[in-house]
């Protein structure tokens, strides 16, 4: 039914963490020595009930699932991880039926295998979906925005709102940093302390130190006719503004 001896191509998503629920216990520890070889992570559940309660509790990176499951059919499992969210979902199955196939892809499955097949390939799919869904994440955010304040994070730019443009402000690394700490949380009040350790983490380790360079960033800031950025909170540090 199986080539144990197929060639496996490298994984890419090397960290997934790969649900196989699989009621046939050869199949599921042939497919889940495939995936393991190829660097992916795996969880068997024997039925469907438990392939959802460790769906739910696993959090996986991605499903193979079994259409003929006892207890849960394969449907019945793939329509309730679609109700909860879009983990990917590849169907497993002995039926090679239009119908099927209809059927899976209505429910919101991403890939269907029909059985027998070489579990080469099933890793390879795996991969494919991985990839494909991966791609498709947004990004993690690298711009920061509170008022009329931008900030890109990768490029080290900070800039504000002027009309329809964005005006680039002149800081130094110290300064950038410090507006970025201050933008990140700008209800909190951030003690010296906490200050020098995001900003100047190798630098004075006086903490009078951060007066004066959020004094200088307040009059580049004032400059430009921003007023109370940043704020200060007596006896206890700053925060990015003065709205309470």
């Amino acid at each position: 039914m199986f080539d144990r001896h197929a060639r496996v191509s490298p994984a890419s998503p090397a960290s997934a963490l790969v649900l196989i629920a699989e009621d046939e216990a050869e199949i599921a520890d042939i497919l889940g020595a495939y995936l393991q070889r190829s660097g992916l992570r795996t969880q068997h559940a024997a039925d469907g009930l438990a392939a959802l309660s460790m769906h739910q509790s696993l959090k996986p990176d991605l499903l193979l699932l079994d259409v003929q499951m006892p207890r849960v059919d394969g449907w019945k499992v793939l329509s309730e991880i679609r109700a909860r969210g879009d983990t990917p979902v590849i169907m497993l199955t002995a039926l090679d039926q239009d119908l099927d196939k209809l059927m899976g892809l209505r429910l919101g499955a991403d890939d269907y295998v029909v059985k027998p097949f070489n579990p080469a390939e099933v890793v390879a799919r795996v991969q494919a979906v991985l990839r494909r869904t991966r791609m498709s994440e947004p990004a993690p955010t690298q711009m920061l925005r509170v008022g009329p304040f931008q900030i890109d994070l990768e490029n080290h730019e900070a800039s504000i709102c002027n009309g329809d443009q964005q005006q680039l402000l002149d800081l130094t690394l110290t300064e950038f940093k410090l507006l970025a700490c201050l933008m990140r949380a700008p209800r909190r009040v951030f003690s010296r302390a906490e200050l020098l350790e995001h900003c100047l983490p190798e630098g004075d380790t006086q903490e009078r130190t951060v007066d004066s360079h959020v004094s200088k960033l307040r009059k580049k800031l004032e400059a430009l006719d921003i007023q109370g950025v940043p704020a200060s909170v007596w006896g206890v540090g700053y925060r990015f503004g003065s709205e309470p």
